[in-house]
């Protein structure tokens, strides 16, 4: 799995990097493949616009990037919030049918919590509720495109925050809990993901992401490290459907672990097999299925996995029983189209070895070890 370390190493070198610093981890069953980190946590002070180009920190005043580095997984997010939703409706608490008007009046006909899922409501991709303050202000601009969507619902695909932004709603209110509160009770504890939570966090520790400033960035908030880096999650309050979740690479390695075992890791059972299958049969709900654009080779026998606009991504495939997960700061010190070319380089280069070694990549040949299997838990199957 060299070949995977390096691809990853040299995305982050160069007079311009495709980020400043980035954390990979592959697997395939229990079986840690690769697990390394390269390149800065922190590398820059700020971004200057008349240079183009970010303000480089003093090397000792830099951190690296370590692998257990803790990174603003974006729009990852998402996932959790369709497992809490699968985690309902297998309760008998929430119907995936059901329309979105049964709890938040108003809502065009049409706009039900599967459409949500599968981005397929009709909602704009986004709206502007960092201009306003206030939730009731902010919540006001979705009402009224809830009642009159961009496009007919039950359409063609139309990804969306605002699907997950309702989907948080719904689930809020049918559970008198807050979506923090319902992630942490049905994924995170469970599973033994400490390091996975809705920020602020402390700084240290954490991968800086934008020097957030307009006209790039929508508001003025300079360099932002430990706080959401999307504005619309800051904005809402740092707890968003979309957005707003901080995790590390080995916890998600955990996460993707559990739905590669049908939902059950160790003792605990998050999910039945049958609503795993939901989040990730085509279409998927919540998770993308078979996009070769950030999936390479994983692409084209179901894998499923989804993208962070921060750098972030995970990958598995159940074809073969592997992960990858690949956490970056693309976005330090300023956003830009870095695309995903690196993400597809390196889904494909496991493909390849896994193809090439039949067993689990590592296996036997000194591979970094297990994944933990978590407090008082034996180690995963």
């Amino acid at each position: 799995m060299r070949c995977l370390v390096d691809g990853v190493r040299e995305a982050t070198e160069g007079p311009a990097p495709w980020c400043a610093g980035a954390v990979v981890l592959a697997g395939r069953g229990p079986v840690v493949a690769a697990e390394e980190a390269a390149g800065w946590a922190l590398r820059y002070a700020g971004y200057d616009p008349e240079c183009d180009r970010g303000v480089e920190l003093p090397r000792e005043h830099r951190e690296p990037m370590r692998v257990g580095t803790v990174f603003d997984l974006a729009s990852l997010t998402k996932l959790c919030t369709a497992v809490v939703a699968v985690q309902q409706a297998e309760r008998g608490l929430l119907d995936l049918d059901a329309a979105a008007g049964r709890w938040l009046p108003g809502f065009a006909d049409g706009i039900t919590v599967r459409s949500l899922l599968t981005h397929t409501s009709g909602l704009r991709p986004e709206l502007p509720f960092y201009e306003r303050r206030g939730r009731a202000a902010q919540l006001e601009l979705l009402w009224e495109e809830a009642a009159a969507p961009a496009a007919p619902p039950g359409g063609t695909y139309r990804y969306s925050d605002l699907n997950l932004i309702v989907l948080q709603l719904i689930l809020e209110r049918l559970t008198g809990l807050r979506l923090d509160a319902l992630v942490a009770r049905g994924i995170t504890g469970p599973l033994g993901m400490s390091s996975t939570a809705f920020g602020p966090l402390a700084p240290a520790g954490v991968a800086a992401t934008e020097d957030q400033r307009r006209p790039w960035a929508k508001a003025d908030r300079g360099m932002v490290r430990g706080a959401v880096h999307d504005e619309n999650a800051w904005a809402l309050g740092g707890v968003a459907g979309h957005a707003g979740l901080f995790s590390t690479a080995q916890d998600l390695a955990v996460l993707c672990r559990t739905l590669l075992c049908g939902g059950a890791y160790g003792r605990e059972r998050i999910l039945s097999a049958e609503s795993v299958a939901l989040l990730l049969d085509p279409p998927g709900l919540g998770f993308g299925v078979d996009q070769p654009y950030f999936m390479g080779e994983l692409a084209g026998r179901g894998a499923a996995g989804h993208t962070g606009f921060t750098g972030t991504s995970l990958v598995l495939d159940r074809a073969t029983d592997t992960f990858l997960v690949l956490l970056a700061n693309t976005v330090h010190p300023r956003r830009r189209e870095a695309g995903s070319a690196p993400r597809a380089a390196a889904a494909t280069r496991l493909a390849r070895a896994v193809r090439a070694g039949g067993g689990p990549p590592g296996a036997g040949r000194g591979g970094p070890g297990r994944l933990p299997a978590g407090p008082g838990r034996p180690a995963p199957p």
